[in-house]
């Protein structure tokens, strides 16, 4: 199996598609669309995308992705995100001028940034990334915020390490891959979530209503998202995440009952959720060099 992730290696979502599939092949790719390209194109078997973070929030370029491509989601993982300040050899924190990291890193390590007077903080296109870039360009006055395993493969220091402004900082990635293949990725492993996409008329209790058709039936909702509908100003897509499997009769009673008055209603996946893939993983998963960069 091989997994295409956004980024560089060392970075978080690396760590991911290792953290679901220990013996797959990783493939880095420069964005998320060239991950969903990946997959489309058959150059590798899934994609590993985050999605959500338990400090910073959503990932919303990804969840307009799934909307846009007819990949489908059939894993989850949840990857403990521990964050270090990182640099190149000799430097010290006293010397640091410019802080590099993706946004949400800056974002969930906001109090620790916040108590670096007179530092610039710039806003780069990966965590592991930042620190290739300090390597490359051979920046003594600059750090990274990534991970361990970043700074490793990198070949740069750890000035702090835990500098996110919350120990429990989880992100939580989703596996896609193709129709035709999920079959062979899901294997034996049976779906216990899924998560649906739909919009709904703008009249008075149509959320209501919608969540309804999952609460008659005892289906826990466990996220809602919404995003606007490019072009239709004011109107919105939302998201549902539902703690069961398309292949029990109350989930498929509840889609149809959902169908007759959302005026469009996709499944973008039904697939195990994030602690059931860990019970299926073998002991090398918590070993091996994804447990390296968390």
């Amino acid at each position: 199996m091989r997994i295409a992730y956004q980024g560089e290696s060392g970075a978080y979502s690396e760590a991911a598609a290792q953290k679901f599939n220990p013996d797959a092949a990783v493939v880095p790719c420069p964005a998320f669309d060239d991950v969903f390209q990946a997959v489309e194109t058959g150059r590798v078997t899934c994609g590993a995308l985050p999605i959500e973070n338990s400090i910073g929030g959503t990932i919303h370029r990804n969840y307009d992705l799934l909307v846009q491509h007819e990949l489908k989601v059939v894993g989850e993982v949840e990857l403990a995100v521990i964050h270090s300040l990182a640099a190149l050899p000799g430097v010290s924190l006293e010397q640091v001028t410019q802080i590099y990291s993706h946004p949400q890193a800056l974002a969930q390590c906001d109090r620790f940034l916040r108590s670096c007077s007179g530092v610039e903080i710039v806003a780069t296109y990966d965590t592991a990334g930042s620190a290739k870039l300090i390597r490359e360009r051979n920046l003594k006055n600059t750090a990274a915020i990534a991970s361990e395993r970043a700074a490793q493969v990198h070949g740069l220091d750890i000035l702090r390490t835990g500098i996110q402004d919350y120990a429990d900082n989880i992100t939580r990635f989703l596996i896609v891959t193709r129709p035709a293949a999920i079959a062979d990725v899901l294997g034996a492993r049976e779906p216990n979530k899924t998560t649906v996409v739909f919009t709904l008329p703008n009249t008075p209790g149509s959320l209501f209503k919608a969540l309804s058709v999952f609460a008659l039936r005892d289906i826990d909702v466990t996220k809602v998202e919404s995003r606007p509908i490019p072009g239709r100003p004011w109107e919105y897509l939302f998201y549902l995440d539902l703690a069961v499997g398309t292949q029990e009769y109350r989930c498929g009673r509840a889609l149809m009952h959902l169908a007759e008055f959302a005026p469009s209603l996709k499944t973008l996946g039904s697939y195990p959720s994030a602690l059931t893939v860990a019970a299926k993983l073998p002991a090398a998963a918590t070993t091996g060099p994804g447990a390296a960069a968390q």
